[in-house]
């Protein structure tokens, strides 16, 4: 079967490399990943703000019992689940093109230390799961103190 397009094919040296960015270098766990297809997974998009760690993950068609979110190995977060295919498969029918996915698919991520993980929020709606990490505060965000003039 000839592949149009670019494949996923994870290189070792790549910050996505096993799926799992590393941000901080320091070492990923030894991953399992019988059973999901590269082809079939989520895409996902991870944006920071000065408060929170925000992922946005497209899962049109998926249902909210057909999704998992958990955090694995201390600061792992695993979106995970199936696509479900509701046409059956009928022998007389002649399929021309069959491009949406279906089975399982599994996205991880290594959150940095300065992570809430008892306080991460998620929902799903419309399609878009969205994932909110909060940060614990830091130092320098303690320091931006402002002075106040005694009279």
């Amino acid at each position: 079967m000839a592949m149009v397009g670019p494949k996923r094919v994870p290189w070792f040296g790549s910050p996505f490399f096993a799926d799992i960015w590393d941000p901080f270098e320091i070492g990923l766990p030894d991953l399992n990943w019988e059973g999901v297809d590269d082809d079939n997974r989520a895409d996902v998009d991870w944006r920071e703000t000065d408060k929170a760690h925000f992922f946005h993950a497209d899962l049109p068609g998926v249902k909210k019992e057909d999704v998992k979110v958990q955090v694995e190995d201390g600061n792992i977060l695993q979106i995970s689940g199936e696509r479900q295919r509701k046409e059956k498969d009928d022998t007389d029918d002649k399929w021309h093109r069959a491009e949406r996915q279906s089975g399982s698919f599994s996205r991880r991520f290594q959150l940095p230390e300065n992570s809430k993980l008892d306080e991460i929020m998620c929902r799903l709606e419309n399609g878009l799961l969205s994932v909110m990490v909060p940060k614990k505060e830091t130092e320098e965000s303690r320091k931006n103190a402002r002075n106040v003039e005694v009279a």
